[in-house]
């Protein structure tokens, strides 16, 4: 090898090093009630039994973000320039603290990252099968819908949350928000008024990922868990689902998204597949390896019943 490339490659190493040792932030920790708690400052604040494990920044750096996401600032690509990897960071600080990316040892943790980012790279993804790169290398392609055919404006909630003259409440974000009672919810949540400002999330990319994020962490009912605990393991099936076939895993969380719009639909269905190869590819990628992901069972929705069917389902779930 040339020597001059092997003293580069020795000096980024060290470099990187550092970096890592720069982000591993040493814990302050407490015993309350005989339980350790943790603060690791401004990514894992609050002392949290989580914050004792590996934050995210500790076992998925910016190198990776752009592995996973490559093409996003392609000249073709409709959100150039919007997405990267401080903001996904800044945005999760917020739900590490409550498990998110932090829950279990770190392959689980890394798992979850690549979970929830293959629901996003498939939902905001402009790749297809002879792009370059391959389909899979064209997430956070969008921020938003291009062409929107209505405004999304349900009247129904014009008691708890009227639209805003002139709003729009077409798809915005990682995860894409549609109509106008589920910018109301997640506006609430995340304290933005996005019910008069549903532009916010198409205009600052940590919002928008703040707002996939709490998404994921926060059941979307109360009979129904969210995608996280579904996938972590905190949820426990009961009678009912084990005989609608649902069970803990990659699967279940793209039914608690997307309901029977995806799941329960065979082996077939072409958005589930989507979303499951986004997942796979990032696994790889991250360096976990996509036979982490464990059985067809567990990682498809395809003979799932939905926890909730679609004659009460709307389109709060896209």
């Amino acid at each position: 090898m040339n020597p001059t490339l092997v003293f580069i490659l020795s000096i980024a190493a060290i470099l990187v090093s550092i970096v890592h040792a720069q982000s591993s932030v040493k814990p302050l920790v407490k015993i309350v009630k005989g339980k350790k708690l943790c603060d690791k400052g401004w990514e894992c604040k609050g002392f949290s039994s989580y914050c004792c494990n590996e934050a995210i920044s500790e076992y998925f750096d910016t190198y990776q973000f752009e592995n996973l996401f490559s093409k996003r600032n392609a000249p073709v690509a409709h959100a150039n320039g919007f997405w990267d990897y401080h903001s996904f960071i800044t945005a999760a600080a917020q739900y590490q603290p409550h498990g998110f990316g932090t829950t279990g040892n770190k392959t689980t943790g890394m798992k979850e990252v690549a979970a929830f980012l293959g629901h996003v790279g498939s939902k905001t993804s402009c790749g297809y099968g002879v792009a370059t790169g391959g389909p899979l290398a064209w997430g956070l392609c969008y921020n938003k819908e291009l062409s929107p055919d209505k405004y999304y404006c349900d009247d129904y909630y014009k008691l708890t949350y009227p639209c805003s003259p002139g709003a729009a409440y077409y798809g915005r974000g990682a995860i894409p928000i549609y109509w106008n009672y589920n910018y109301g919810k997640t506006g609430e949540a995340l304290k933005v008024d996005l019910l008069n400002h549903p532009e916010y999330i198409e205009q600052n990319a940590t919002l928008a990922f703040q707002a996939a994020i709490w998404k994921w962490m926060t059941p979307p009912e109360k009979h129904i868990p969210s995608a996280h605990d579904v996938f972590v393991g905190n949820w426990k099936p009961t009678k009912n689902d084990t005989l609608s076939k649902r069970v803990p895993g990659f699967g279940a969380t793209i039914n608690v998204l997307y309901g029977d719009q995806v799941c329960g639909q065979g082996s077939d269905n072409e958005a589930m597949n989507n979303i499951i190869s986004h997942y796979l590819y990032y696994l790889d990628l991250m360096g976990v390896g996509r036979e982490e992901a464990g059985p067809n069972e567990v990682l498809s929705c395809a003979q799932h019943a939905a926890f909730k069917p679609s004659a009460t389902q709307s389109s709060s779930t896209t």
